[in-house]
């Protein structure tokens, strides 16, 4: 078993193969591939009536087009050298894939909250995926370029502060580290951002099953069914719901016994296929409807499907651990969500549907909630940057060697610079993908259904 002052020292040797400030430099490849053509293949085995929903969310702003083009990025991320140093990625750790979600006990955690490309990589790849959404988001709410830098670099400097602390800590203190939601309140002096805050958080604790109860069904002939609302939520044939009831009975097979036993006390009432997000429209996603005691006593799950990770044809074979199950796509993300997060649901499950297809299964709404990025003035942004960065190593700490990581690191702020420099100069390339976007969907080589 090597030293803690061996692995900080395989992590220093790790600037041999990339220094800390080459992570600066962002040049495209000369073979860069075309960035719409990126999305229009991984749409060619999505559900295709719903792929105009998705350009046209991803067309709104530069913002939601990097929301929805994580393909994009693994690309251009894979075309250059990497530390080497490996962790469990969250693979898309934009800024708005942080959020706030329910313990099991009931406290209200701040975490890394999407896990459809998880996969082990190099732990600069969501460092830089995090810090070039914030120099967009920056950019995309009027703030200049400065000041993107500034809330970038905040986020690294989070990142490099926490991974630090943590490498610091025994191995139990770092699997039980956690970031409370009162966390998201710290660091907020104006009383205008306070109180916007303190409204997210009751608006998280507000958003459960019942919630979701009175907002996504309706009566019909007698009986509480999930409201139509295509093509955002669309009603289930009668064979496609035994194939989703035959999904669900597979699906609660790889829950813990005791969670098997409590998901027994409800009954499946309903069905429907709803889209979700940015970039994953276009996968197939359910929401199911059961019922526990009575009829308030609800509980909605999700199951979506999981495809290959984006960054798995970015990544050399060696880097495949068959430990988290990559090869399964629902068994991928369950597995990447109990490695990174603090506390997990205790519905997530995994199983293969129909065709083949593999699905995750969770809450829908479990206290779920996100901050308004929009409403946050630079110093709250940059105040957030640095939650998101502190939060991400503490998945990153679970995962892979912290030891390692912070010896690279270091103590001063070459890295925390050049990532910054990295996010700015990729923000401008992702204005120019948008753009490419737009013109694709203006020439019709595309087609957008915009305001859905």
């Amino acid at each position: 078993m090597t030293t803690p002052a061996e692995r900080r020292r395989h992590g220093r040797a790790a600037r041999d193969r990339v220094s800390r400030s080459a992570h600066g430099r962002w040049i495209p490849a000369a073979d860069r591939p075309d960035p719409v053509e990126v999305l229009v293949r991984q749409g060619e085995d999505r559900v295709a009536r719903l792929l105009p929903i998705r350009y046209g969310r991803m067309a709104d702003t530069p913002f939601a087009y990097l929301r929805g083009a994580a393909a994009v990025m693994a690309a251009d991320l894979g075309a250059v050298p990497d530390t080497g140093l490996t962790v469990q990625l969250c693979g898309d750790a934009h800024l708005v894939n942080f959020g706030l979600f329910a313990s099991p006990e009931r406290a209200l955690l701040f975490d890394v909250n999407d896990f459809d490309e998880t996969h082990p990589g190099p732990f600069e790849w969501d460092v830089k995926r995090l810090a070039a959404s914030i120099a967009v988001a920056a950019r995309d709410h009027g703030q200049d370029e400065d000041r993107a830098h500034r809330a970038a670099r905040a986020a690294v400097e989070g990142y490099a502060t926490a991974m630090r602390r943590l490498a610091g800590l025994g191995e139990l203190d770092v699997w039980y580290s956690r970031i409370d939601a009162g966390d998201l309140l710290a660091p907020l002096r104006k009383p205008r951002q306070r109180k916007q805050a303190e409204a997210d958080l009751a608006q998280a604790r507000r958003r459960t099953s019942l919630h979701a109860f009175g907002k996504l069904t309706e009566e019909r002939d007698g009986q509480r069914r999930i409201i139509s609302a295509p093509p955002l939520i669309e009603p289930l044939k009668k064979n496609e719901l035994r194939d989703v009831g035959r999904v669900f009975s597979d699906y609660r097979a790889t829950l813990a016994e005791d969670r098997r036993v409590l998901l027994d006390r409800y009954r499946f009432v309903d069905a429907a296929m709803k889209v979700v997000g940015v970039g994953s429209v276009g996968t197939r996603c359910y929401i199911v409807l059961l019922e526990g005691r009575d009829t308030r006593d609800p509980l909605f799950l999700q199951l979506k499907e999981a495809g290959r990770s984006v960054l798995e044809d970015h990544l050399p074979p060696t880097r495949v651990d068959a430990e988290v199950s990559v090869h399964h796509g629902g068994r991928r993300v369950v597995t990447g969500q109990h490695l990174m997060q603090a506390a997990g649901d205790i519905f997530l499950g995994w199983t293969t549907g129909p065709a083949g297809r593999h699905f995750y299964g969770r809450q829908l709404r479990d206290m779920k909630g996100s901050v308004q990025v929009a409403d946050l003035a630079p110093s709250g942004l940059r105040a957030y940057a640095d939650l998101c960065g502190r939060t991400l190593a503490r998945a990153h700490a679970r995962t892979g060697d912290r030891l390692a990581i912070a010896g690279y690191l270091g103590g001063a702020d070459t890295f925390a610079e050049a990532i910054a420099d990295f996010a700015v100069r990729y923000a401008d390339q992702t204005a120019l993908d948008h753009a490419e976007l737009v013109a694709a969907i203006d020439a019709g080589r595309i087609t957008a259904t915009p305001g859905v």
